[in-house]
């Protein structure tokens, strides 16, 4: 498959023939679980203190006809911590138990619970590939909420690489037919739930993924932008191809980055 190369300006300056990774037969399966690798191993581990809410002295004889022990009173056979006495009488409170104040939790989450979840190498080269191929599927990108201009999908000129200001970016992809794309990103909701109150109170959109041969000065111009995101070909991976396991993102490769895709037979 050819696809055309433009320039900064929007014209089109040749074409190119795609590599073999493209020719991936669309897998969403494998495409998910790729990505539910990734953020299950970007999770962290976590879990309450092993001695939480047992920091306590309690005492209940279980017997009847024993000292300290909650028979014959009218009370439930809870674990008590003493807070006065006189004599065999106490003034006791429960602790301890799970359903008493301050006392453990039933079932706390543990701390050397392993989120890792492991996927075979072939498995996620292909579902980096399959990934790559559904970023030409014009429906797909549609149908992620993506504003493309009918000339997509196209590669974009190795000069892109060298822009080294945001004003230089964002006209760049005005002039290419992602003025509208742009304009989409900038939309931000109200996060749902306690987030908010966590250092995430709005939800962002995804927007263009630009693929570069290597580290260049448009990873620093074009980091500012709203949804936008730059990338070397060679750390690809399938959840910045498919944010949330939903395939089909706007990707722009760079002739470049094309060039080492095919020479360096990544994933493959």
């Amino acid at each position: 498959m050819k696809l055309d190369i433009l320039s900064l300006d929007g014209g089109k300056v040749g074409s190119i023939e795609l590599p073999k990774q493209f020719e991936e037969i669309k897998r969403p399966i494998l495409i998910r679980r790729a990505v539910e690798a990734l953020q299950a191993n970007k999770r962290q581990q976590y879990g309450a203190h092993p001695e939480a809410g047992k920091g306590v002295s309690v005492r209940l004889s279980k017997r009847r006809r024993d000292y300290r022990t909650s028979y014959g009173y009218g009370i439930s056979r809870v674990p008590r911590k003493i807070l006065s006495r006189r004599g065999t009488r106490f003034n006791w409170e429960g602790a301890f138990a799970p359903h008493t104040k301050g006392g453990r939790r039933a079932h706390p989450p543990k701390a050397e619970k392993l989120w890792v979840r492991k996927i075979n190498k072939k498995e996620n080269r292909k579902a980096i590939r399959s990934a790559l191929a559904c970023t030409l599927d014009k429906e797909l990108v549609k149908a992620r909420g993506h504003l493309i201009p009918d000339n997509y999908p196209f590669v974009v000129d190795e000069k892109f690489e060298a822009v080294d200001k945001v004003k230089k970016v964002k006209e760049a992809f005005e002039k290419i037919g992602l003025k509208k794309e742009m304009q989409r990103a900038l939309r931000k909701n109200v996060r749902a739930g306690k987030g908010k109150s966590r250092g995430r109170k709005y939800k962002k959109k995804k927007s263009v993924l630009l693929v570069v041969s290597k580290a260049c000065n448009l990873e620093k111009s074009a980091k500012n932008i709203p949804g936008i995101e730059v990338v070397a070909v060679s750390e690809l991976n399938a959840e910045l191809l498919a944010p949330g396991a939903v395939p089909g993102r706007l990707t722009l490769f760079t002739k470049e980055a094309l060039s080492r895709l095919e020479k360096e037979k990544l994933f493959m």
